[in-house]
């Protein structure tokens, strides 16, 4: 049976709760990825994603003119706009059950739990990876 395991991100990458919206976004442009898992000490507290990170720049209940931008990007951090204690699955959750979860809620990831500590994150783009090599073919058409 496929499992989370055998799909997700091993170790992936993460921020502090006191990192700066400008470190979140830079980290998510050079890693290429829309969650960041958020860890205190290495346990799990949260998961910021680039959408928390577009309502807080652009958010139409706070006008501010573009000239606060960069005063946001440097006093905003994770905790402020971060999903806390985020749900989250196991390395052995069977795979369907994971794309189920993440279907059902609208997620784009979940964090991998294993004893408590984060192992990876499994997304809906390793889903799509995963189904686009199942049939390799059809990739080179696509270029």
């Amino acid at each position: 049976m496929l499992t989370v395991n055998d799909l997700m991100t091993v170790i992936p990458n993460a921020v502090s709760p006191r990192s700066t919206l400008r470190q979140v976004i830079e980290l998510m442009k050079t890693q290429a990825c829309r969650q960041l898992p958020v860890l205190v000490e290495g346990k799990l507290v949260g998961i910021i994603t680039d959408r928390d990170v577009r309502l807080v720049m652009n958010s139409p209940l706070i006008l501010h003119g573009r000239w606060q931008d960069e005063e946001i990007l440097d006093s905003v951090t994770a905790e402020d706009c971060m999903t806390p204690d985020p749900l989250t699955i196991t390395p052995e959750t069977p795979a369907y059950q994971a794309a189920n979860m993440l279907s059902i809620y609208k997620f784009g990831a979940l964090p991998v739990v294993d004893d408590g500590v984060l192992v990876g994150i499994i997304t809906v783009t390793d889903f799509l990876n995963y189904f686009a090599n199942q049939h390799p073919e059809t990739i080179d058409q696509i270029d």
